[in-house]
């Protein structure tokens, strides 16, 4: 059963009576879960998620840190995981088996991480090895599947943040000739430029055509870029920081690496979302600032830094929709399965994905 049909399987939609309650009576009821539960509950959020939610995170971070956090956290019983289906799947494979971790909505999925499904990464490896040899080491951004991850694991690769990226990658060119990375294309483009491998280097591989994408002499690729993409960071285009140029001559961009090369190369910094939060953070007063990320952190980041201008730099930029799928409702009916006994949307990874993923994971830990 797959991700969309569990969610509409019976017992997965939320319930009628959570429609009509009043954000009031919720608020209550969460805050109540959470003096009764004390430690045995723990809830971290993502940078990304709703502010109805946010409020209520015992933590908020990224997706590896929320779940090396939950990982660390032997106390709790049950983690309720504010984020996207990857990010729990992650938490549940670092925690112990006594552990449960529960996603309020499983809907809330990743449209990066659907973009390499381990049937399509399958083929493709066989491809790839078939025109290459034994030459090459997968690598995957953490926003992966368990699958993504356990298939990295099994072929000597390692998982990588937007934090850590450029030393991964360095890691992983002492290991084989040639990297493939799934499945953000931008991210692992820019961090390879950034390394000095020019772009005629790099190739990408279309995992809906089974084919490479390639002009040129393909001993020459040090680089296969998988094609997939952030559907949020992919919008922040050229025209937004002209637009920006134009009207605020004296702003500064920041972006995120998941975001284009076009635009990365255009823009006055780049960095990952806890880069971002502490570019902000040493900002000096009175310091103008346009942000290529995610609609929910840039709000947040305008109203910590009041001393600071600080817009979006895609003025239209929607939230991320399936990391907004965590609401009010979906917290408070995810808690009250708890303390009812009967738990709704559990996350679990098996067992043998599980170790295999870790292999991927543990790679990177070590050089963190």
């Amino acid at each position: 059963m797959n991700i969309l049909e569990m969610a509409n399987a019976p017992g997965m939609m939320l319930p009628d009576q959570y429609k009509r309650m009043s954000t009031v009576e919720m608020e209550d009821r969460v805050r109540g879960i959470k003096q009764r539960l004390g430690r045995s509950l723990f809830i971290p959020g993502h940078h990304y998620q709703r502010e109805e939610v946010i409020q209520f995170a015992d933590v908020t971070g990224d997706s590896l840190q929320l779940a090396k956090l939950s990982g660390s956290n032997r106390d709790a019983r049950h983690i309720v995981f504010c984020g996207v289906h990857f990010m729990a799947e992650t938490a549940d494979i670092l925690t112990s088996n006594d552990q449960t971790v529960l996603l309020p909505d499983m809907r809330a999925g990743c449209s990066m991480a659907d973009m390499a499904d381990i049937h399509q990464t399958e083929r493709a490896w066989e491809k790839l090895q078939n025109i290459f040899g034994d030459t090459i080491l997968p690598l995957t951004y953490v926003n992966s599947t368990a699958n993504i991850k356990a298939f990295v694991g099994r072929n000597g690769g390692a998982t990588v943040t937007s934090s850590n990226a450029k030393k991964m990658l360095q890691w992983a060119f002492t290991q084989k000739e040639r990297i493939l990375f799934l499945p953000d294309q931008h991210l692992g483009r820019n961090t390879a430029f950034d390394l000095g491998i020019p772009l005629e280097q790099m190739a990408v591989w279309d995992p809906h055509r089974d084919e490479l994408i390639y002009d040129g002499d393909i001993q020459e690729i040090k680089v296969l870029l998988w094609k997939g993409h952030c559907s949020v960071h992919e919008n922040f285009t050229v025209a937004n920081i002209e637009a920006v140029r134009a009207e605020y001559p004296n702003m500064k961009i920041l972006v995120h690496p998941e975001c284009r090369r076009e635009v990365v190369e255009l823009s006055d910094y780049n960095g990952s979302t806890s880069y971002i939060i502490n570019m902000l953070e040493k900002a000096a007063t009175g310091s103008e600032w346009a942000i290529g990320t995610e609609s929910n952190l840039v709000k947040r980041l305008r109203q910590a830094h009041q001393d600071k201008k600080i817009i979006s730099l895609n003025p239209n930029m929607c939230p991320c929709l399936t990391m907004n799928r965590i609401d009010l409702p979906h917290l408070l009916w995810s808690l009250e399965s708890i303390e009812a006994d009967n738990i709704v949307n559990p996350i679990r990874v098996e067992a043998e994905i599980a170790a295999d993923a870790v292999l991927a994971l543990e790679r990177m830990l070590q050089r963190a």
